[in-house]
């Protein structure tokens, strides 16, 4: 066996012990303090809402477990095992050029992954959400969503598979270098259009309608020097009873976006605050240096992928030997992501950091009171656990713990 092949089995099998053994304990610290709710919540969070967050945090590890196991299944065996190998043989036979017959191929793994995943998908949808009271979701609906995104990727991925793999064959070594000029222009139009072109697809977005509420919330953008194209409310509870809000676009396409379940939930004084919190993601940057760190990191995915794509060590340590341009998309695409989970922590961590320096901007331009009793609301609507494992949450959380952040709000 391939030295490198046995590596790549290691950290794929290591990755997911890792992912088994976190949910686990995430899954034992929820039910453990399942009869009883924390202090600092007491008065605010009844028993009976605890124990269903208790329970739908166990039942959303139980499923992330099988989800973690295909994954790994499903990596092992189209790289290792020979898959991708065999569908590209497959599509070998055809009499097409070697871009359609590359574009093919990743066609071909894309669905199979997909079809892979919809069990799983289905029963998140009908049963998990639907047992806890969440899901909202017909059938049609779920069928119209499922058909509709695989036409966006359909309309938007063939093209961008098309062009990276007449760069990788025509384009020389550098070709990685202008793939890269072409992702960026396509990440930000797609930004810039996504809120008022590609959104309204799956979702009716209504101008605010309450004009007390609009009012103070442009009194808010006012002090916080924020300009959009306008404040939206989204129909999630066509999907969902969990509520969000948030802000989307670039330039002035730029769009502050509530959930309806989530204006159902709260007060104005606590809507306020929520909105604060997230223009503080903006105002303190966190967006661009965010956009900016992704950039980079494409940038260094790009160059490597660059190098290991001339390299014939590469394909066949990973199940194939015959190289292409397609195949070293694709065994990069399973690849990075099984070495990158071990980065997890870090992304996680500055994350937190800057939830909570969001925080303090939204105590700093509204009501801090308001916004820690907006997320005890939140937290119990949605059902989230409030005494999360240490370790499991240190890796994956890109938010605080429920009581850190309600303790740093409130000076307790």
């Amino acid at each position: 066996m391939h030295g490198f092949t046995l590596l790549f089995i290691l950290i794929v099998v290591g990755g997911t012990a890792l992912q088994l053994w976190l949910a686990t304990r995430q899954s034992a610290a929820a039910r453990a303090h399942r009869d009883r709710v924390p202090e600092a919540f007491v008065g605010q969070v009844s028993l009976e809402a605890h124990r269903k967050a208790a329970d739908y945090t166990a039942a959303k590890v139980r499923l992330a477990r099988i989800g973690t196991v295909l994954d790994a299944l499903l990596t092992l065996a189209l790289t290792v095992g020979g898959g991708i190998a065999a569908l590209d043989a497959l599509w070998m036979r055809s009499a097409g050029s070697e871009l359609w017959r590359g574009t093919a191929v990743i066609g071909s793994v894309s669905a199979l992954v997909m079809l892979a995943n919809l069990p799983l998908s289905l029963w998140r949808t009908f049963v998990l959400e639907a047992r806890f009271g969440f899901n909202r979701t017909t059938v049609r609906l779920f069928l119209l969503d499922r058909i509709k995104g695989l036409a966006l990727t359909v309309l938007l991925g063939v093209p961008v598979v098309l062009a990276a793999l007449w760069l990788m064959v025509r384009a020389g070594n550098a070709w990685w270098l202008w793939a890269f000029g072409g992702w960026v222009v396509l990440t930000l139009l797609l930004s810039w259009v996504w809120p008022v072109v590609i959104a309204p697809l799956f979702n009716r977005f209504s101008p605010l309608a309450d004009v007390a509420l609009k009012a103070r919330i442009e009194a808010l953008l006012g002090r916080c020097g924020f300009t959009s194209n306008g404040v939206f409310v989204v129909d999630g509870s066509r999907r969902s009873a969990h509520g969000n809000a948030y802000f989307t676009g670039l330039g002035r396409h730029k769009r502050i976006v509530f959930f309806d379940t989530l204006l159902e939930q709260l007060t104005p004084a606590e809507i306020e605050a929520v909105l604060a919190h997230e223009l503080g993601h903006f105002r303190l940057h966190h967006v661009r240096a965010r956009l900016a760190v992704s950039i980079a990191m494409m940038f260094a995915a790009l160059a490597l992928l660059g190098s290991l794509a001339r390299r014939s060590a590469f394909y066949h340590a990973l199940g194939v030997a015959q190289p292409s341009a397609h195949a070293a998309l694709l065994l990069f695409a399973f690849a990075a992501p099984a070495v990158l989970y071990f980065a997890t922590p870090l992304s996680s961590l500055w994350s937190r950091r800057h939830e909570y320096a969001a925080d303090r901007f939204a105590a700093a331009h509204a009501d801090a009171h308001a916004l820690a009793t907006a997320l005890v609301k939140l937290y119990g609507n949605n059902a989230s656990t409030l005494t999360p494992d240490p370790l499991y949450s240190g890796f994956h959380d890109s938010h605080p713990p429920p009581l850190a952040r309600i303790a740093r709000l409130t000076g307790v």
